[in-house]
């Protein structure tokens, strides 16, 4: 027969025995570190642990938490050798990356928000995504307010390959469309392939190409620097090697250009027949 004495002690044993696993749950949850947070009259309380995961009250007076998730600050960590981790980051006010080795879901968004210190917040603080290719060189990148052309700022999007610099082999084909292979639209870096139809709603400009907008010779230096010089190069190669049907404006002789069986000839062109006329003339 069990004692009194014996019975209590089983007893406490199980509530021993229970606090122990609920507190293992915890550990595996949270990571190996076990973190104790609570919100109380809008102030945080937190263990030491807490630096990488809190609740943070949501607004003032508000009985509801959001969460922050933390890395530490280390320039000795081993991916900072390797260029595709350190490239345009300060390892000295950069944290280290914070990885999720599972699937991201969400039922939301995933958002990239500007912030009052861009640098060391995203790459340069242009860079917003970043999808490596299985080489873990190549990468689809996607970045804001690197540029501003034309008065506005520009938002790009690339596939970047292998040669880190900004020449034309640097960059690889970027598809939209589908993934059917020779169908859809494929856009490179100075280059755009259309495999589908293109329809209009507005005008179509053809280039308007002379001399002050070519160069036989390669500028030397980065393309990113020389961007003037090496898109006049741009328009001198692409017209060298340009196959029939290739059309152009040429603005020095004002009359427009198109290459027939390997040769360049002048397009014939009219005036308007007489009663025909526009309001934006």
């Amino acid at each position: 027969m069990t004692s009194g004495f014996e019975s209590k002690n089983s007893f406490n044993f199980n509530i021993m025995l229970k606090t122990f696993l609920l507190k293992t749950m915890l550990i595996v949850v949270f990571g190996g570190f076990a973190i104790i947070t609570e919100a109380q009259n809008n102030e945080l309380v937190t263990d030491a642990d807490s630096k990488y995961f809190r609740l943070v009250p949501g607004s003032e007076n508000s009985t509801f938490n959001r969460v922050e998730l933390f890395s530490d600050i280390d320039t000795t960590w081993e991916k900072w050798k390797i260029r595709g981790y350190n490239f345009g980051f300060n390892p000295k006010v950069t944290p280290m990356y914070t990885t999720v080795n599972g699937i991201l879901s969400t039922p939301y968004m995933i958002q990239v928000r500007g912030n009052e210190n861009e640098r060391n917040k995203k790459r340069w603080g242009f860079h917003v995504f970043e999808g490596y290719a299985n080489d873990d060189m190549s990468r689809i990148t996607m970045l804001v307010n690197k540029h501003v052309e034309m008065g506005k700022p520009v938002a790009e999007m690339y596939y970047y390959g292998t040669v880190y610099n900004h020449s034309d082999d640097a960059y690889n084909w970027f598809r939209i469309g589908s993934d059917v292979k020779q169908h859809s639209f494929l856009f490179s870096r100075d280059k755009a392939v259309f495999y589908g139809s293109l329809k209009l709603s507005n005008a179509l400009t053809l280039g308007n190409i002379g001399k002050n907008n070519l160069r036989k010779e390669i500028p030397e230096g980065d393309d990113e620097q020389n961007a003037e010089e090496s898109a006049k190069h741009v328009n001198f190669r692409e017209l060298k090697n340009s196959g029939d049907g290739t059309i152009f404006y040429d603005s020095d002789n004002h009359i427009v250009a198109i290459k027939i069986e390997g040769k360049w000839m002048k397009l014939k062109v009219e005036e308007l027949p007489k009663g025909v006329s526009y309001d934006f003339d």
